[in-house]
C-alpha cells in the first residue's frame, strides 16, 4: 500500500551529512538519510509474506518489506549499530506500510514491539523497535486508522543469538521475555506483533506464545526484513 503519504519525503528530508545511509556513497551535496538510487530501491519493495523454513510452533502470519539485503540492510545497520538514530522516523514509515498490508484495510489496531534487553537498550541509546513503533503508529493514526501500542512483554537477559544454532535460539527466545502485569489491558483491534528481522521466527513465536497466555494473541507479525535463506512470497 503507498497510501500512508509522504514516504519520499521521510527517506530524503532528513539532515545527515554523514553519506547515503543505503549504500554509504558521500555525494556532493547529499544532505539526506538515503540517495536517490537507494530512495528508488526502497520505494520499489512491497511488503509480503515471510515464513521462515522450519517454521517455529505460534509464530504468526509474518508480512516483510523485503529481503535483508541492500539498501534495507544498510539502513537498518546504520540505525541500530551506527547511531543514526534519525533513520527511526523513515525506517518507522516503511514498517507502518508492512503493517496496512498485514492487516489489509484501516481499522483499530493494537501494535506490540518485541523489547530489547536492558543491555541491548543501552548500547543503542534507547529501545530501537520502541522508537520505530512510535514513528509507524503516528504514521497509520495520520492515515486514519486508530493505533493503540501496548508494550506487556519485557526482555531479560540472554546471550548473543548470532553463534546459536535454530534450536539454541528457540530455547533462548523461550527463556528471554516475561509478561508484565496484563490485568484490565484493554486491547484495540488485531495485535499485530512488531520486529525489524526475522530470521528463524523463534523470538516472534516466543513471544507470541506469551501474548496468547494473556489473551491477545497476535493476528499477524510486521517486520521490516526477512533473511535471505527465508521464503519470501
Amino acid at each position: 500500500m503507498r497510501d500512508l503519504g509522504g514516504l519520499w519525503a521521510d527517506l530524503t528530508d532528513l539532515v545527515l551529512p554523514a553519506g547515503c545511509a543505503g549504500c554509504g556513497e558521500r555525494i556532493p551535496g547529499l544532505r539526506q538519510a538515503f540517495c536517490p538510487r537507494c530512495v528508488g530501491e526502497l520505494t520499489a519493495l512491497r511488503p509480503a509474506p515471510a515464513r521462515p523454513d522450519p517454521a517455529p510452533p505460534d509464530l504468526p502470519p509474518c508480512v516483510a518489506l523485503g529481503p535483508y539485503a541492500g539498501a534495507l540492510r544498510e539502513g537498518l545497520l546504520a540505525y541500530k549499530e551506527r547511531g543514526r538514530h534519525g533513520l527511526a522516523r523513515p525506517l518507522g514509515a516503511l514498517l507502518a506500510e508492512v503493517v496496512a498490508a498485514a492487516m489489509g484495510a484501516a481499522g483499530p489496531v493494537t501494535l506490540v514491539p518485541v523489547p530489547d534487553t536492558a543491555r541491548a537498550a543501552r548500547a543503542r541509546y534507547g529501545d530501537h523497535l520502541d522508537r520505530l513503533t512510535r514513528h509507524a503508529a503516528a504514521r497509520l493514526h495520520a492515515a486514519g486508522w486508530p493505533v493503540r501500542v501496548l508494550r506487556p512483554v519485557r526482555a531479560l537477559p540472554r546471550p548473543d543469538s548470532v553463534a546459536l544454532d535454530s534450536a539454541g535460539r528457540a530455547a533462548a527466545a523461550d527463556a528471554a521475555f516475561r509478561l508484565r502485569r496484563a490485568d484490565g489491558v484493554r486491547v484495540d483491534g488485531p495485535v499485530v506483533l512488531l520486529d525489524d528481522i526475522v530470521t528463524t521466527g523463534s523470538t516472534l513465536a516466543a513471544v507470541s506464545r506469551i501474548l496468547h497466555r494473556a489473551g491477545m494473541t497476535p493476528k499477524a507479525a510486521a517486520v521490516l526484513a526477512a533473511t535471505q535463506k527465508r521464503r519470501l512470497g
